[in-house]
Parts: C-alpha cells; structure tokens; sequence
C-alpha cells in the first residue's frame, strides 16, 4: 500500500509532518537512489529504499511503545491546553498514528501500551480476551477484613477481581476488564479510597525500572508474547 513520504518519515520517528516536510524540501531524503522533494510523494515503504542523509531507514509498519505514564498527564493523543502522552515521547519513539491502548485516569501513572495496530489495539481491550491489568494501590484508610472476598464476587457489579492485601493499607488489585476509574470506585465502595495508584502489568508486560515520564519500544519478546495473549501471533 502506498503512502504520503511525510507521513512515513514521521511514522518513522523523525518528527511530525510539518518538522519532516522541511527536510524532503531541503533534497535530505532519497527513493530509491533518487532525491525526492515532494513531501506528498507516494510510495510503499515495505518495498523502497528511503534513505535520509544518505543513511538507509529500516520502516517497520507496526509499532509498540510502552510509557510510564505519570500522574497529572491525559491519556489521550492531543489536547490544546494539556499535556498528553504522546507529548512525552521523544522524537526517537514519537509516531503520528501511535494510540494507547485503553485509559489511565489523570492521576494514575504506570505501565501504558502504546500501538499503531489497530487490531492489537482492539483486540486488548475487549474483554473476551481477559488480559490482566495489575494495579498498586495506597488507600486512605484500613481495608476491611473482608476485602479480598468482595473483589473476589465482584465490588458494584464489576467483573470478579484479585485482591492481596500488602498492609492494612496497601494492596495489589488484578483485573481483566477496564471500565472508567474501576480501582478507585471499587476500593471507595469499601471504604477505603485511593490515595495512590500504578498500574504494575499489562498482560505479559511489565513495568520493570522505567521512570515516570521514560518510554520505549518493546523488544521482539514482549512485542510477540503480547500479540499471542490476543491470538495474533
């Protein structure tokens, strides 16, 4: 399928369209061995050799990013007044159609899967596939001794979920569904309301060491066990 060289070279992390159109003017970027000045130009980008500066660039169709989203930032992909998600990204990682998959409140941080596949996007958020979203929460009070048996049949009508409790005030939570603000509703029905909350795991990934605010691509094992989560592989 063919493509505008503005959108592939921004797909490509080199900057958005506008910062991308300055260097196909500039005669930085050649086709297959030909400079190419029209941002506009179509092309396959799976079949042709794009080369910037005279240095090939390897295009990969789908891309995956995981962020460590930090508290005070929408998930969402712009916004006039607001830091978004996508605005943490350097330009290494940044791509124009990357989404992420399903929502981290405002003042949530933690593991967020960035993608541009549409049907892995889909696909890990639809509940027929049950992916485990685990969460660490800090509550403002005692949770009740009963905590663990009432997520276990399911808290306000929610799907079942697992509780361990870390400490009476401390617990780590696993879903496998996402409804809007789910973990702070659940726990406020017991009395106990979120003071903190991070979400640890997403199905086979993991936050591991990333800092509020870091990003990466996932490697070829986290991009292929994620993918077989959802029958894709």
């Amino acid at each position: 399928m063919k493509e505008r060289l503005d959108r592939v070279l921004a797909h490509l992390g080199l900057g958005t369209r506008k910062e991308v159109g300055k260097l196909i003017r500039a005669g930085a970027v050649r086709v297959d061995g030909a400079v190419v000045r029209d941002r506009g130009f179509k092309l396959d980008p799976e079949a042709a050799l794009i080369e910037l500066n005279d240095e090939p660039l390897r295009y990969a169709r789908y891309f995956h990013v995981l962020l460590h989203k930090p508290a005070g930032v929408l998930t969402a992909t712009r916004s006039e007044s607001e830091t978004t998600v996508l605005d943490l990204l350097p330009n290494a990682l940044w791509r124009d159609d990357l989404k992420p998959v399903g929502r981290l409140d405002r003042d949530t941080e933690g593991l967020l899967l960035l993608t541009n596949r549409g049907e892995l996007l889909h696909r890990l958020t639809h509940p027929r596939w049950k992916v485990a979203k685990v969460y660490l929460a800090e509550l403002a009070a005692d949770l009740p001794a009963d905590a663990a048996r009432r997520f276990a049949e399911g808290v306000l009508g929610f799907a079942p979920a697992e509780l361990e409790a870390l400490s009476p005030r401390a617990a780590r939570v696993t879903l496998y569904e996402g409804k809007h603000r789910q973990v702070r509703r659940m726990f406020a029905a017991l009395g106990a309301p979120v003071v903190y909350l991070r979400r640890e795991r997403f199905g086979p990934l993991e936050l591991g060491g990333l800092e509020p605010g870091q990003a990466r691509p996932l490697s070829g094992d986290e991009r292929d066990a994620i993918e077989r989560a959802v029958g894709l592989a």
